[in-house]
């Protein structure tokens, strides 16, 4: 009875929200940003010895992997140039190839928001400039590392905001470089704002209520990690926050990773475990003071993402968060919540 009220209440409040802020809400709705990059239409124009280039929307990354195979280092580095912004975002190119398209890419925008990707010290292994921008930065020896962690993040990040020098432990990059120190830099790390996260946080907007922007995220999360693959990565682990989790939740059954790790979690769009319909482990972490313990559980009318992952019905292995501070406190150095998520990423917590 009690789980029942607290589900029309919720539902009221949801209706009151759609219906007070209808002036609003569709200003502030972030449109997600798929379809071809530019670029696209001259690299499926282009050829190598009369051979088509693989095309970017339908070539497997197995496909992409298995061409550059075939390709010397010159006619590799001629697609580079010719095209950067595709070949730095094609799942299954080499490594150090799209490092080096992304470095290209970033400066053909002549932005200065995105001059610093391009220093060359960074590993840019996607960058999208469109609308806000997106970004995916790996921390470590990708090519030569025997784990790999993927930090998927929630609302307020981009290509702009995810390295804030103001968020050491907070923005996504600064979890991925926290969690890399704390596995005694064993772990490669990468900090993927891969896709349109929502903007605002319990205020204006309801595109973190909504799961549209995690439905088109989890598409580009599941094909990142199917790069990963083709490159001879290892299985990673997500770790997943706040709705970055409602991501990792939608993508689960697509992925193959050792572990997904929900923190800060409004839900992941399923009931329990089983509902991801994934082999992984289920890891899930919530500290006392994080506000997302006031967002209800539940799924209506296409507002909240349901079961709360740290609930013991959910089924997911609780990781110690007591003294994690706020909502993004979880990669603070020497809480229990890092420890636990070191020796996850290193498999030293399976």
């Amino acid at each position: 009875m009690r789980r029942f009220a607290r589900t029309l209440v919720t539902a009221a409040l949801a209706a009151a929200v759609v219906a007070g802020t209808a002036g609003w809400a569709s200003a502030d709705a972030q449109t997600a940003v798929t379809g071809p990059l530019p670029g696209t239409a001259a690299w499926q124009a282009d050829t190598v010895s009369g051979r088509p280039l693989p095309d970017p929307a339908r070539a497997t990354p197995a496909e992409v992997a298995r061409f550059f195979a075939g390709l010397d280092a010159t006619r590799a580095r001629d697609l580079v140039r010719a095209h950067p912004l595709v070949v730095g975002n094609l799942d299954g190119a080499p490594l150090p190839l799209r490092y080096e398209a992304n470095r290209l890419a970033v400066r053909a925008t002549g932005e200065p928001r995105f001059a610093s990707l391009a220093a060359p010290d960074r590993q840019i292994l996607a960058f999208d400039p469109r609308g806000r921008g997106t970004v995916a930065e790996v921390f470590g020896d990708l090519e030569r590392s025997a784990h790999v962690s993927v930090i998927v993040p929630g609302s307020d990040n981009d290509a702009t905001t995810y390295d804030r020098p103001r968020a050491a432990y907070t923005g996504p990059a600064g979890m991925a470089r926290s969690l890399r120190s704390a596995t005694g830099e064993t772990a490669a790390v990468i900090a993927w704002t891969g896709y349109t996260t929502p903007v605002g946080l319990g205020g204006r907007g309801l595109d973190t209520a909504r799961g549209r922007l995690a439905e088109a995220g989890a598409v580009r999360l599941a094909r990142f990690t199917e790069g990963l693959a083709a490159v001879g990565a290892p299985d990673p682990v997500l770790f997943c926050h706040s709705y970055g989790s409602v991501v990792c939740g939608l993508a689960a059954r697509h992925t193959d990773v050792t572990d997904i790790v929900a923190f800060g979690s409004p839900g992941m769009r399923a009931d329990s475990v089983a509902g991801l319909r994934t082999e992984a482990r289920v890891w899930a972490a919530r500290g006392p003071s994080d506000w997302i313990s006031d967002v209800p559980n539940v799924e209506f009318a296409g507002l909240g993402h349901g079961a709360d992952p740290t609930s013991a019905a959910f089924g997911a292995r609780r990781i110690d968060a007591a003294d994690v501070a706020g909502h993004t406190g979880y990669f603070t150095p020497g809480t229990r919540s890092l420890k636990a998520f070191a020796a996850i990423a290193t498999g030293a917590g399976r």
